[in-house]
């Protein structure tokens, strides 16, 4: 269930540009949860048309709220088994630095949200 994450991003000097996300194995698992995500976030918007109790809608959106916490962990897991890992193994100490900054801002941030 691993990515290999060479980031498009100007700021990664060490990746050769052209590439995003790229996964080792096929994402169908991943995009089948989201899309199960997509239905459930569907069902809360006819909740709300249909004026159903509050707590039923809150409900469903601490339920579609978990769903997408679990997605985010197994990608934040990947990113730091291949992404990081693969940063701080390397001899490029730039690159190093900016992983371990980079996961420190990230945790910071995933921190705030939860």
């Amino acid at each position: 269930m691993g990515y290999s994450c060479t980031m498009n991003d100007p700021r990664n000097e060490h990746v050769s540009e052209g590439h995003g996300y790229e996964r080792e194995q096929r994402p169908e698992g991943l995009v089948r949860r989201l899309r199960r995500i997509e239905g459930q976030v569907r069902g809360l918007q006819k909740m709300v048309e249909e004026r159903r109790y509050c707590v039923e809608i809150m409900t469903q959106i601490d339920a579609v709220t978990a769903a997408l916490a679990r997605v985010q962990d197994q990608i934040l897991e990947s990113h730091l088994n291949h992404c990081v890992a693969e940063a701080l193994g390397g001899d490029d100490i730039g690159a190093r630095t900016e992983k371990v900054d980079e996961v420190v801002t990230l945790l910071k941030k995933y921190r705030r949200s939860r």
